[in-house]
């Protein structure tokens, strides 16, 4: 394998010096055809558009600047069709004179060809549920990560951004949450690559990971497709039960001159005051803490006494120690990117580099990422064609501690901080060790990604219409993680000084080969394939620790007077065997069967082996004579879809196995320490997959001369065999072991609406709006589970995951300023007892609008987001109002002061349940919102002016991000107290919001 790997890339290498990068037509050539094609609307030129004979699959593309030539054995006059990735098809009769061909925007995008499992089809043939996004849609958001881009974009697809750290984790769910404990992540498919989307971070940053995907350059993405229904995804069975996102890099094309574009873009960003945490000046905090201490019957204690009792002084008399807005800063963002690609007529090629420099809105942190890209092919033969993509990518990250967990929090330190405290004494030493100031001047963590995404493939066409392919590709990772914590901070000063060190590599190897095969006979049209694929994913972790060094310019851990370290090892492999049957009758009727076994070392030697079949049909109502001749209806089409696939993500590569660990020393007779073994995990040799049966049906219409085009779908998934921790009693010598129980159902639907609004020669105005719905329930659990040291969230039966456990409050007695909770007794007293399930993290509906305008050379984008119904426990109010004296909320100012008034917010005092319950409803806010995620101006030099310059285009332009927000909730409502995906709905103790963004850019394109 490592010989003909070496060989395949050698031959892909070497191939171009030997061609000479002219044409090379057909030996007899009776017909030569030129033309232009260009934008309907715009008049602009159209690259890389597809020029074939009608009925012959051999054709050309347009160059840069929209011309080609082509060449053919075939004799005028002939049609010719012409076709472009959203744009109607044009068929025009060739005679042997030029042409000018114009083509025409299409709404309903029908026409488009997507990429499916192991393949592609016209967008008007599928029976499954696919969204396709085109990457100039998404990549104008200056965010790390391409998944960040894709809010508000497509049906069914939910994204929430959980911090404004750049490169931090995302959440995405693709039709919902189908598990308890494993991931209900999509799979990623990069160029063929299954790619590694699991945070590898280690260490501890209060719940924060960063995102895998980040390590992605988004300029180097040409399209991305959604694959959500069953029929869609069960060809990748183990891999496909949460969906599966397939991500097309740009590739070049055959017969097109040399085409670079470079886009530069910079900017800023800055914190949205109407998201961030609003704290009280330094008198009113002090007011606050008096008046709690009074409250509480202990005025004694209150630090706000005169200076001659050994107080502060009165309340009104303290200054205010603005921390926040020190760590606040204007952060600058860089986007440098350049593509050239091309193509002779037997090879095609991409190149890309890039650079992002991204800065926090406050101070230290920062995201930076270098890529290098580079795809090709080239057709050795007319039956063989090889090629590769590679990718090599280095990210930086200045990391922050967040959330509500360890020491060194910045954004923490700047919000809990008592803005009546001062930060510096009388000499102008800093007071504290958790200080805003000092943790500025010596924060030191980071971590570098390396990461490289590639592979090789050959493909030989054994007969007309047979195909085989074979593909080998990898997915390297090295995250090196550092920090170090001197003297000036409380970690470092507890142990003189502290040094991390944590590396892991995360390797994947995979290896298909595919048989496919495709015949059109008369109406008949047949397409068949078959294949395997070999995967491998192994995993390795060295954790270095060093406490007490001389003085703070020593940071090695080998300087350190302490050392400690580990070492883990772990490693999974994967064994599939697939196949899929399509079969289409008069562009009218359509059937599709696919199936997918496959084999992992993960689980029992009883139930190794997972099958996953699907099926889907479509009707084309159009194409029946009963609505053949309504012409305001361009297609209908009618699917539906039933099938299985699987999940084996959440459990560790061991968890069928018995277990035993080496760790586990005694002493001899002398005392010295000796090595020994331990039970360490209790195995299952039943322990199987989960599975997830789906059910879709769809409708699609293109109406009014495709100028409205409708897609519906409605869903139902039902996931059994959940893979959780069963306990079982302390007598085995165990408390708990891997099993399958517990059954979880999401139903949803999605509609996706694209309409043209108006079409004239120079104003053109386009609107596309996507709304999807998606209800959770548990529907078996053998018992509840709560999450999180406080309880706040249960999972149980009948109810939603991630549904709040708390005590419902009513109001507050305008009497005593004492809260009143449901379930009360005549004392005042609640229990366990009077705690309901009150509402949940998933929206009743979330979605985007875009709307897209040009006039003349202007054109002009918004793009809306949206959620509603989801409700989020407000961690920030929770922390910041239980304790005035460290940190103080705005929202305490509508606190009960004396009798009479009419407020939700509690007397303040450390009495009763006022401040003390933790699972107390008031903190539950409606977490509903619409953002303008990103709006874009742009203006491209007219034709003449660019072809005077001799460029292809030329357009300036300005983005602005998540400039403004309407929400009832108290902060940014996306924000997450961890980026973990199943502990979503906590809001944002600790977090930063996402900031506002302005860049200003040039993209030239020559």
């Amino acid at each position: 394998m490592k010989r003909v790997l070496c060989f395949l890339v050698v031959l892909t290498i070497l191939t171009p010096f030997y061609s000479n990068g002219q044409e090379n037509p057909h030996p007899t050539i009776n017909s030569i055809l030129k033309g232009q094609v260009s934008d309907s609307v715009s008049k602009l030129p159209l690259a890389n558009v597809s020029v074939q004979i009608k009925g012959i699959t051999n054709g050309t593309t347009s160059d840069a600047r929209g011309a080609f030539t082509l060449y053919t054995a075939q004799k005028f006059p002939f049609t010719i069709v012409v076709t472009s990735v959203g744009y109607e098809a044009k068929e025009i009769v060739a005679t042997g004179s030029p042409i000018d061909v114009f083509l025409k925007p299409a709404t309903s995008q029908l026409e488009d060809v997507v990429v499916v499992g192991y393949g592609t089809q016209r967008k008007k043939d599928l029976v499954g549920a696919i969204s396709k996004i085109s990457a100039a849609e998404v990549n104008k958001i200056p965010v790390a990560s391409f998944d960040a881009q894709l809010q508000g974009k497509a049906a069914g697809l939910q994204v929430v951004t959980n911090s404004g750290v750049p490169g931090e984790g995302i959440f995405v769910r693709l039709r919902g949450t189908t598990s308890i404990n494993s991931s209900s992540d999509p799979l990623y498919i990069i160029d063929g690559v299954f790619v590694n989307n699991t945070s590898l971070q280690t260490t501890n940053l209060g719940g924060r990971t960063s995102s895998p995907l980040a390590d992605i350059n988004p300029a180097d993405i040409e399209s991305i497709e959604l694959l959500k229904d069953a029929s869609a995804t069960a060809i990748y069975g183990s891999r496909g039960a949460n969906g599966v996102v397939i991500v097309t890099t740009k590739q070049g094309a055959y017969k097109s001159k040399v085409k670079i574009d470079l886009n530069v873009s910079n900017g800023w960003v800055e914190a949205d005051k109407s998201v961030l945490p609003n704290l009280l000046s330094g008198p009113n905090a002090a007011t606050l803490v008096n008046e709690y201490w009074v409250n509480s019957g202990h005025p004694e204690q209150s630090p706000f006494r005169p200076v001659s009792e050994g107080g502060l002084g009165a309340p009104e008399d303290q200054k205010t120690y603005d921390r926040l807005g020190f760590l606040l800063r204007k952060g600058y963002i860089q986007d440098y990117n350049i593509g050239i690609q091309g193509g002779t007529d037997k090879t095609r090629y991409y190149l890309g580099a890039g650079y992002t420099n991204q800065d926090a809105f406050f101070k230290v942190i920062g995201f930076n990422r270098a890529s290098l890209k580079f795809n090709f092919d080239n057709q050795l033969t007319s039956k063989i064609k090889i090629g590769l993509t590679n990718s090599l990518s280095r990210s930086y990250r200045n990391q922050a501690r967040l959330g509500d967990g360890p020491q060194g929090r910045l954004w923490g330190s700047a919000i809990t901080g008592a803005t009546y405290s001062p930060t510096h004494d009388a000499s102008g030493a800093l007071i504290g060790l958790e200080n805003t100031y000092s943790l500025v001047d010596n924060y030191d963590v980071n971590t570098t990604s390396l990461r490289y995404i590639g592979g090789v493939f050959a493909e030989a066409t054994l007969a007309d219409g047979l195909k085989f392919k074979s593909s080998v590709s990898a997915d390297y990772n090295l995250y090196d993680e550092y920090q170090y914590w001197n003297t000036n901070t409380s970690i470092g000063s507890a142990v003189g000084g502290k040094a991390i060190s944590a590396i892991t590599q995360n390797t994947a190897w995979i290896n298909e080969q595919v048989l496919s095969y495709n015949k059109r006979i008369s109406d008949h049209n047949f397409s068949a394939l078959i294949g395997n694929t070999l995967q491998s994913n192994e995993l390795k972790y060295t954790y270095a620790e060093g406490n007490g060094f001389a003085n703070n310019n020593y940071k090695l851990i080998s300087s350190a007077a302490s050392t400690l370290s580990s070492d883990d090892w772990t490693k999974n492999t994967i064994v599939s065997y697939f196949g899929r049957l399509a079969y289409s009758f008069a562009d009218k009727y359509f059937g599709e069967f696919s199936i997918r076994a496959d084999g992992s070392s993960k689980f029992g030697a009883n139930n190794r082996w997972g099958t996953f079949p699907a099926f889907g049909l479509g009707w084309r109502i159009k194409n029946e004579a009963f609505l053949r001749d309504v012409k305001w209806v361009n297609d209908l089409k009618f699917r539906a879809s039933y099938g299985i696939t699987g999940n084996q993500s959440g459990i560790n590569d061991f968890a069928a196995r018995g277990l035993w660990s080496g760790g586990s020393p005694y002493a001899d007779v002398a005392g010295t320490p000796l090595a020994g073994i331990g039970p360490l995990q209790l195995g299952n040799d039943d322990l199987k997959w989960e599975k997830t049966a789906q059910t879709d049906v769809g409708l699609d219409a293109a109406l009014f001369d495709n100028r409205l085009s409708i897609t519906f779908d409605y869903y139902y998934k039902y996931t059994s065999d959940l893979l959780l921790q069963k306990p079982v009693p302390a007598t085995s010598g165990f408390s708990e072991y891997w099993a399958n129980v517990g059954e979880v159902s999401n139903r949803g639907y999605e509609l996706n609406i694209n309409s043209v609004n108006i079409r004239k020669n120079h104003f053109t105005w386009n609107t596309s709006l996507n709304i999807s719905g998606n209800k959770n329930r548990i529907e078996k659990l053998p018992t509840q589970i709560t999450k999180y040291t406080r309880d706040w969230v249960i999972l149980k039966e009948g109810y939603s995951l991630n549904s709040f456990w708390l005590y419902e409050q009513l109001y507050v007695d305008p009497n005593t300023g004492n809260p009143v909770f449901a379930g009360q007794d005549a004392n005042g007293t609640v229990t366990a007892d009077d705690r309901k399930i009150l509402h949940n993290f998933y929206p009743k509906f979330y979605g985007g609008i875009t709307n897209s305008i040009t006039f003349r050379q202007f054109d002009f984008s918004t793009l809306f987001s949206f959620q509603y119904g989801n409700y989020n426990l407000n961690l920030q109010r929770f922390f910041l109002e239980r304790n005035p004296g460290t940190g103080a909320d705005a929202t305490l100012l509508k606190r009960w002061q004396k009798p009479g008034d009419i407020t939700d917010v509690p007397k303040l005092t450390s009495a009763g349940y006022n401040y003390t319950l933790d699972q107390n409803s008031r903190y539950l806010e409606d977490a509903s919102f619409i953002r303008l995620k990103q709006l874009s101006i742009g203006y491209t030099l007219p034709k003449e002016i660019v072809q005077r310059l001799k460029l292809s285009n030329l357009r300036f332009y300005f983005i602005g991000a998540n400039l403004f927000i309407l929400t009832k909730y108290t902060g940014d409502p996306e924000t997450n107290v961890t980026s973990d995906p199943n502990a979503q709905g906590l809001g944002g103790f600790g977090t930063p919001p996402q900031p506002r963004s302005f860049q200003f850019g040039f993209n030239l394109t020559f």
